[in-house]
């Protein structure tokens, strides 16, 4: 066998396995605290162990995340504060952002950057208010844990094509599903109006088709 069989053999096995983004380890100064902060968030409070010699694992989880995150002592030699740009994609970044301030955590207003693609470091290019076109993935906000671990909230409304796997696609809180839902409902009402009004009896299969092409970022039914 040679080198580029081996090599293309080893690229269609490792597409095989999943590989999901399980846990983020984020650096603290004081555990207590930042059990606090990210809890008072609504974050799902999944262990809090300790070892000997002072070692501490707290994990927690944003709702509707499947990835977790973890903090503590004796498990990170980074800096308390280093991490910065951890995203947190939400349906709409308005409704999060009235959230968030409702649990007394200081965030930035929303914004949306100068080039329209991604949000640069710290406030470079920031524009007030969302995406002038609401462009999923152009909305943003943003705010620090008490130790200056920077967060933000992304709006993504429809994913990139390749982004999700269709045959895999799921919601994973019911707000969530109640937003794909909505977003399925006014599309829908739409096509409604395109073919003269009628009710549409097939409306299910409308919608369930909608929701997962949204999600794998296929061509949206019209």
């Amino acid at each position: 066998m040679t080198i580029q069989e081996t090599k293309h053999m080893t690229d269609m096995a490792l597409r095989k396995i999943d590989m999901k983004l399980e846990v983020v380890v984020i650096p603290v100064s004081d555990v207590d605290r930042a059990k606090t902060f990210y809890t008072k968030l609504g974050w799902r409070l999944d262990a809090d162990v300790s070892g000997q010699d002072g070692f501490r694992v707290v994990q927690v989880t944003p709702p509707g995340s499947p990835c977790s995150v973890i903090f503590g002592t004796k498990i990170t030699t980074a800096a308390p504060g280093s991490l910065q740009g951890l995203h947190l994609v939400v349906p709409d970044v308005e409704v999060a952002h009235a959230a968030l301030s409702s649990c007394g955590a200081k965030i930035s207003e929303v914004f949306h950057d100068a080039g329209g693609i991604f949000h640069r470091q710290g406030a470079e290019g920031r524009l007030p208010g969302p995406h002038p076109e609401r462009a999923s993935y152009g909305s943003f906000a943003s705010f620090s844990d008490p130790d200056g671990n920077g967060w933000v909230f992304q709006e993504v409304t429809t994913r990139l094509p390749g982004r999700v796997d269709e045959n895999r696609a799921a919601f994973t809180s019911v707000s969530d599903l109640a937003g794909a839902l909505r977003r399925a409902a006014a599309a829908h009402g739409e096509h409604e109006k395109r073919t003269g009004g009628r009710h549409d009896e097939t409306w299910p299969d409308w919608y369930a088709a909608f929701m997962i092409a949204e999600q794998s970022g296929d061509p949206l039914p019209t």
